[in-house]
């Protein structure tokens, strides 16, 4: 079957205004006609883009079970437009807010890894200030980063890495994923100051998942337990998984994603 005759089309947008415009590259699976479920949305993290096999094996899930599905990459990141060195938490959550106005479903669960459930979480508190907004019925969270930049990288920088960043207005270092290294830069550090969640209490009015990995090298267990703190009020699973590392993406990590998945769709079917 052509992804035509499957219901996938392939779009791009334009997201901000002057030097600041960047095209958005979309992929976006219709639902079946007689399916009334939320669109499955895929956020994905730090220089990863929406060719992954966790965001191709949930749009899969999607055609599976009838769901619209709505992946996209952030710019700098895989095919859309604009520099990698540009992006901060606030780009990416603006371009994350375009999508989903473009699209305009009515109801979404909301799939987020590493950096992504940082921008997940960003996006519920921005989606619940807005009248037309989806309703988010349900969130998966897989090894999730919020506030990473002030978490994870800010405590831990060598003198070098602070020298580099006020003197150039970034710092790189060797990546385990890929070849090129990781870019991070005083832009993106300085925003992520302003885009925190771990500050109070996250209210995302529907049920979350999260999994981790407790061989997780980037993000510890810790950060996932953590996090549950701030989520007092939500409906919380939390999966620590004994031999997973960051990606989660061995078939038995796509296994408990999946299954994560169908409960949130299974949860919102039970309450409609």
């Amino acid at each position: 079957m052509t992804e035509a005759a499957a219901g996938i089309t392939e779009k791009r947008i334009t997201v901000g205004e002057g030097a600041g415009a960047r095209e958005i590259a979309i992929v976006h699976r219709a639902a079946r006609k007689k399916t009334s479920g939320p669109a499955l949305v895929w956020l994905g993290g730090y220089r990863s883009d929406m060719s992954g096999t966790k965001a191709v094996e949930l749009d899969a899930l999607a055609g599976e079970l009838g769901l619209a599905a709505i992946r996209f990459d952030y710019s700098g990141h895989g095919i859309s437009g604009g520099a990698f060195r540009d992006g901060t938490i606030s780009r990416w959550l603006e371009e994350a807010l375009a999508v989903l106005h473009d699209i305009g479903p009515k109801r979404v669960v909301l799939v987020g890894s590493s950096m992504g459930g940082w921008i997940t979480l960003r996006l519920v508190q921005e989606l619940r200030k807005r009248k037309a907004a989806p309703k988010v019925e349900g969130i998966v969270l897989i090894a999730p980063a919020p506030d990473f930049t002030a978490e994870l990288i800010e405590p831990n920088l060598t003198e070098a890495e602070r020298r580099s960043l006020a003197e150039r207005g970034y710092f790189e270092e060797l990546s385990e994923y890929g070849p090129e290294p990781n870019m991070y830069t005083r832009d993106l550090i300085e925003d992520g100051r302003r885009n925190l969640v771990l500050s109070g209490i996250i209210e995302t009015g529907c049920p979350v998942t999260i999994l981790q990995g407790m061989k997780d090298p980037d993000v510890p267990c810790s950060h996932a337990l953590k996090l549950v703190e701030f989520l007092p009020a939500d409906d919380v699973v939390l999966t620590l998984i004994r031999d997973g590392d960051h990606r989660l993406s061995r078939p038995q990590d796509i296994e408990k994603l999946k299954a994560a998945v169908r409960a949130l769709i299974l949860h919102d079917q039970n309450l409609g």
